[in-house]
């Protein structure tokens, strides 16, 4: 008798040993080709029946949960901050998949990582949710600031921490709501996604770093910058000359000054006072195509930022100088073809600000599982080294002269160590009109720093001071808000999972 009861224990230990085997095959090792079969339809389905980890804010704002709701999907993705975090948490939609932080870690909010497959084996006969909370490092307060201050003028406002990478906002208008999209209304929500990508510009891509726009003469960082990496630009020499055009080899045509004012000296005057001669004289005689070319490379122009949301753009300079020292001088005042985003912009400040090491944007802090338990946790990485600490030193002592007295004056902070650069860029239109831009950084006596860049779309005129006017004072909110400490959040609604 004991013997067959111990046959009939090895058999059914054997059963569960085979079944426990086949469950793990199929659900770790033959998982993507059964989610990608034509037939299977239910994986959508699957994706909004379970349980999803929350996002929430630096500073404790419950940006992105899931609550019970029952019917055909048993829960609903809820966005309590709708519009003002769109572009960071981006959408999860049954019809239209996930944008943003919902897709860049959607593995790690359904609890899909491997990592997470594990401790669900682990906790086999525990009743808890195997999905990630994740925490972004933008600040709710810092974003609702860009937010307020920018309008409802086109535009983006970035903010990063120059020494970590750590974005602190990243706002862009216009903006969505992405409950409309979550709804399960799905007639309501196809109706309301047409709307948004027909409209010009369409809500749903992020003006702040899937938008290119002309940098004007916040470009003049980047060339600044060339000259003194290459050694052939110090704070002494060249001294440009003191001029009202500056006309480049192989054109008659004059690149001149806003307005007809001469101006010339050495960097410190001829940034303070956004010279267009001698900046388009430096780009062009002093270090030729292949110095511009590769410092904008280091920059980061050319090459698409690592920042961890789907679908960031590359920033654009020219290399095509060969026969076009024209079009050279152009780009080096960033004019012509050079386009970036305010992200890229964001990212020229904050190399200057740390010393020439520009640090790889992230918008992830850190992952937890529903007990608390750090399962990720964002790793500051250098991305570029665009100057050596004494250039990056000197081309900081710079900035910090444009907003003590030159074009950036509206972005001084009593008390604050702040470097900026103002841009206006021509559109050409009738009446005439300008994107206004402003880049810079502050840093606080205690250490705390921030980087900024801010750009506002389609303003009137084309004032050499309009990114001074306009921009400037968005920035320096911004800045204030960023080296302030973050302000407490209201508590999150019950119900979220």
């Amino acid at each position: 008798m004991n013997r067959q009861i111990r046959r009939l224990g090895v058999a059914l230990i054997a059963c569960y040993v085979a079944v426990f085997v086949m469950l793990n095959y199929v659900q770790v090792f033959d998982a993507s080709s059964l989610n990608e079969h034509p037939a299977n339809n239910r994986q959508i389905l699957r994706d909004f029946t379970q349980p999803r980890g929350t996002i929430e804010s630096a500073d404790g704002a419950v940006l992105a949960q899931s609550v019970e709701v029952g019917g055909t999907f048993d829960r609903l993705r809820e966005y309590p901050e709708a519009e003002l975090f769109a572009h960071v948490t981006g959408f999860f939609s049954f019809d239209f998949g996930a944008t943003g932080i919902e897709k860049q870690y959607n593995d790690e909010l359904a609890g899909q990582t491997a990592e997470q497959e594990i401790r669900s084996f682990t906790d086999l006969f525990v009743d808890s949710e195997n999905v990630g909370d994740v925490t972004v490092s933008v600040r709710r307060d810092v974003q609702a600031v860009a937010r307020d201050e920018l309008g409802e003028r086109e535009g983006a406002a970035v903010a990063l921490d120059p020494a970590t990478g750590e974005v602190l906002a990243l706002w862009s208008f216009p903006s969505y709501d992405p409950n409309l999209l979550s709804s399960h209304d799905l007639a309501a929500v196809r109706d309301v996604y047409d709307v948004l990508v027909a409209l010009d510009p369409s809500p749903l891509r992020a003006a702040a770093y899937q938008e290119r726009e002309f940098p004007g003469s916040t470009f003049k960082v980047v060339t600044a910058g060339s000259g003194l990496e290459s050694g052939r630009v110090t704070a002494e020499s060249p001294v440009y000359p003191v001029t009202t055009t500056y006309t480049p080899p192989q054109t008659s045509r004059p690149i001149r000054n806003f307005g007809g004012t001469a101006c010339g000296g050495a960097l410190f005057e001829i940034l303070r006072v956004s010279c267009n001669t001698a900046f388009a004289e430096m780009g062009t005689e002093t270090l030729g195509p292949d110095i511009m070319v590769a410092g904008a490379e280091r920059f980061g122009f050319n090459s698409v930022p690592p920042i961890d949301l789907p679908a960031a753009v590359e920033s654009v300079f020219p290399t095509d100088f060969t026969n076009d020292l024209p079009k050279l001088a152009q780009s080096s005042i960033g004019q012509n073809d050079v386009q970036a985003t305010a992200l890229q912009m964001a990212l020229v400040a904050a190399g200057v600000a740390n010393g020439g090491v520009i640090m790889e944007p992230h918008v992830m802090s850190e992952i937890r599982d529903p007990d608390g338990d750090l399962l990720e946790r964002a790793d500051p990485e250098p991305w570029r080294t665009a100057l050596d600490p004494n250039a990056a030193a000197v081309l900081r002592d710079a900035m910090v002269g444009v907003v003590e007295g030159g074009t950036a004056t509206g972005l001084a902070i009593p008390g604050v160590e702040v470097g900026g650069k103002t841009g206006t860029a021509q559109l050409g239109t009738e009446p005439p009109s300008s994107h206004a831009w402003i880049m810079g950084f502050a840093i606080a006596p205690d250490g705390r720093q921030v980087a900024v860049a801010v750009l506002v779309e389609g303003q009137p005129g084309v004032s050499e001071q309009t990114g001074g006017r306009v921009a400037a004072p968005i920035a320096r909110a911004i800045m204030e808000a960023a080296l302030a400490a973050p302000e407490p959040v209201a508590e999150a609604p019950e119900g979220g999972e």
